[in-house]
C-alpha cells in the first residue's frame, strides 16, 4: 500500500507553509513531545502481552556517549535518526498495525522535524565527512529494527516492542535538543 492521500496532503501542506523557513536555529519542533505523545497515542496492545517479542536492537553507544558530539554532527545524528524513524513508519506494513489517522499525524510531526534539520545541514558544508561513522551507527541499528520486524512477519507485538524502542529514540533525541539549546 502506498501512503495515505493525507500523509501526502500533510507533506506538501507542511513543505510550502512559512514554517519552512531558512533559520537553522533549533525549532521546538526539534524533540517534539507532541511527536512523542502521539506515538504514545499509537499504543494498540499492551506491551505486557508482547514480552515473548523483546529483544535488544543494540541502540549505538557511540551516540550514548556522544555528549562530545559538536553541533552540526548531533544535527546530522537526529536528522539521520528522525529520517529513519520516518521512513520505518511510511512502509506499508506499518498502516495495519496502526490508527491510520494517529500514524498520518506522527508521520507529518517528524516530516516537519527533518525538513526543519535538513534546513540546518543545507548550511554546513563538511557535515558529510566529520559524521559519517555516526550516520553508518544510525543506519545499522535502523536496519536491525527493519529485519526483526521482517523475521517476526510485521505482527502486532513485533510493532509494539518497535513502537516502544522508537520512544526511547524520540527521548534520545530530545535529550540532545535540551543539550543543543543550552
Amino acid at each position: 500500500m502506498a501512503l495515505s492521500v493525507s500523509v501526502l496532503l500533510a507533506l506538501v501542506m507542511l513543505c510550502s507553509s512559512p514554517v519552512c523557513s531558512r533559520d537553522c536555529a533549533l525549532h521546538p519542533s526539534h524533540g517534539n513531545p507532541e511527536t512523542f505523545t502521539l506515538l504514545s497515542q499509537m499504543e494498540k496492545i499492551s506491551i505486557l502481552s508482547c514480552l515473548k517479542d523483546r529483544t535488544d536492537f543494540s541502540f549505538p553507544q557511540m551516540l550514548v556517549d556522544g555528549n562530545k558530539f559538536e553541533k552540526t554532527e548531533t544535527t546530522l545524528v537526529m536528522h539521520e535518526m528522525l529520517q529513519q524513524i520516518f521512513n520505518l513508519f511510511s512502509k506499508s506494513d506499518s498502516l495495519v498495525a496502526w490508527d491510520e489517522t494517529l500514524l498520518d499525524k506522527f508521520l507529518a510531526g517528524l516530516h516537519q522535524q527533518v525538513d526543519d534539520l535538513e534546513t540546518c545541514l543545507e548550511e554546513e558544508k563538511n557535515v558529510e565527512l566529520l559524521s559519517e561513522n555516526s550516520r553508518l551507527a544510525v543506519k545499522r541499528y535502523f536496519h536491525g529494527i527493519s529485519l526483526y520486524l521482517e523475521k517476526k512477519v510485521y505482527s502486532h507485538c513485533a510493532w509494539e516492542v518497535v513502537r516502544v524502542e522508537i520512544r526511547r529514540c524520540l527521548f534520545f533525541i530530545n535529550e540532545l535538543t535540551a543539550k543543543l539549546r543550552k
